[in-house]
């Protein structure tokens, strides 16, 4: 089962990054990456950066995507990129949903599921993110949530080829990590709404140390990597895991 789905680690810059920052880390990677199997890497980087980043990463084994996309195809939305001008940049990827959206930029379930229509729609790959908070994981209501916000987007569109991604809030950027048996749980109850084609990438607090155990899992089929994706020996020995 595992074996079928090509692991994808898809690196999560944030808003961090500068002309030169950028430039030492891509060609750490590449150098690093060159000639590793069955493991797709990508990174996703702020917008102004996209320019750069498909200059340096066109016609190498490394893709890469955008952290967001707007909902609308064009128009009076100031502030706003779309999906077609993200294709315009190379971007195979756009990140929709992360927690960092819905907690600070205040991102319904709805909005989330428009913006994955429209990225799919526009032939991008959505990265879609679900995950509970601390609160609703003490009070039993993980499964419930995290199939909540899923049923948003299936509403709405086909999953199709789009990616999944299952991070627990209260693990990103705290240092605390759902056991490779945690993550396997939800990404087990995810696994059955969306079949055994998608898949299914854990985020939150991965490090080199613990990748292994949890991409061993049957139903984790990669990560979505915040800090670490920054460090170029660590995403590399993520992207080299298991």
């Amino acid at each position: 089962m595992g074996m079928a789905r090509t692991r994808l680690v898809a690196g999560n810059w944030k808003m961090h990054g500068s002309r030169a920052a950028n430039q030492a880390l891509l060609d750490a990677l590449l150098s690093g990456l060159a000639g590793s199997r069955n493991v797709e890497c990508a990174v996703c980087v702020p917008y102004p950066y996209l320019e750069q980043v498909a200059g340096r990463l066109a016609g190498t084994p490394l893709a890469w995507g955008a952290q967001n996309v707007s909902e609308h195809a064009q128009g009076a939305y100031t502030g706003e990129v779309s999906a077609t001008m993200l294709l315009e940049f190379g971007c195979r990827y756009a990140i929709v949903g992360h927690s960092e959206r819905r907690q600070l930029y205040g991102e319904s379930d709805e909005r989330v599921a428009a913006k994955f229509a429209a990225a799919r729609k526009a032939g991008l790959t959505p990265i879609l993110c679900v995950g509970e908070t601390l609160e609703e994981r003490d009070a039993g209501r993980t499964e419930h949530v995290v199939a909540r916000q899923l049923d948003a987007v299936l509403g709405k569109s086909e999953f199709g080829a789009a990616v999944l991604a299952y991070e627990p809030v209260w693990a990103i950027g705290t240092g605390r990590t759902a056991t490779p048996e945690q993550a396997q749980a939800v990404h087990a109850v995810l696994r059955k709404k969306v079949g055994n084609e998608t898949r299914i990438l854990y985020g939150g607090s991965v490090k080199p140390q613990n990748a292994a155990a949890i991409f061993g899992m049957p139903d984790v089929d990669g990560g979505l990597i915040g800090g670490a994706s920054l460090v170029a020996a660590d995403f590399l020995a993520i992207c080299q895991a298991g």
